[in-house]
């Protein structure tokens, strides 16, 4: 029995972004995912499925062998650790800033810093590098509210285009990281399907290359 693949995907974004570079390498969903509860699809390529998950999950699932190949978002394996996977290729889509934000004009808060962020490790390491100890409050949305009500000095998240920030009187002021969405490989399924999987890279490097623009100097 010839050897099969297993993509994750998240969606959103990362989604919308990574099918136009499937399609180039000869990979296309045979049925639609918006709207569908289905998680696993079928492909055009006979050795190739896509499995729908949350974006945060993409790395678990890869590094236990529940699938061969994902996308993530550096972010996300930044935050989550992602020892235990192959990341050969980053893929220039999804593309963000992982930065600190605060009210705008607002002067440095006297005492222990409070920083209200989903991305914990990150954000502990970041002020740890920095030589400061912070207060970082966990959060899982809503983050521009926590300034402007008091429980947090400032925050770290995910900026694109910086509106949201704007809209609610906050502005970046420091930058942790440029991310952007990387290719990631079970390291047991590059080994055991290895022609499979490496011919995959390969055909997406080269529609990563041909898909590659100026990069936006906002």
């Amino acid at each position: 029995m010839s050897a099969r693949i297993r993509i994750a995907l998240s969606k959103g974004r990362i989604l919308d972004e990574t099918l136009p570079l499937l399609q180039a390498a000869g990979i296309e969903l045979l049925e639609q995912t918006a709207g569908s509860r289905k998680l696993i699809f079928p492909t055009s390529h006979p050795q190739v499925d896509i499995i729908i998950i949350r974006a945060t999950d993409v790395p678990t699932f890869v590094e236990h062998g529940a699938a061969d190949i994902g996308v993530a978002g550096k972010d996300v394996l930044m935050e989550h650790g992602a020892r235990g996977v192959y990341e050969p290729l980053d893929l220039n889509i999804s593309r963000c800033k992982l930065m600190v934000a605060a009210v705008q004009g607002a002067p440095e808060p006297a005492g222990r810093l409070r920083v209200a962020t989903k991305f914990v490790n990150l954000t502990r390491q970041y002020y740890a590098e920095k030589g400061e100890q912070v207060e970082v409050i966990k959060l899982y949305g809503s983050m521009e509210l926590a300034p402007l009500v008091g429980l947090a000095d400032k925050i770290v998240d995910i900026v694109d285009t910086g509106n949201t920030l704007r809209a609610n009187g906050l502005e970046p002021t420091e930058l942790i990281a440029t991310i952007s969405s990387r290719l990631i490989v079970n390291k047991a399924a590059m080994k055991m399907k290895h022609a499979l999987i490496q011919g995959l890279i390969d055909q997406l490097a080269v529609a990563v290359e041909n898909n590659r623009q100026p990069q936006n100097p906002d």
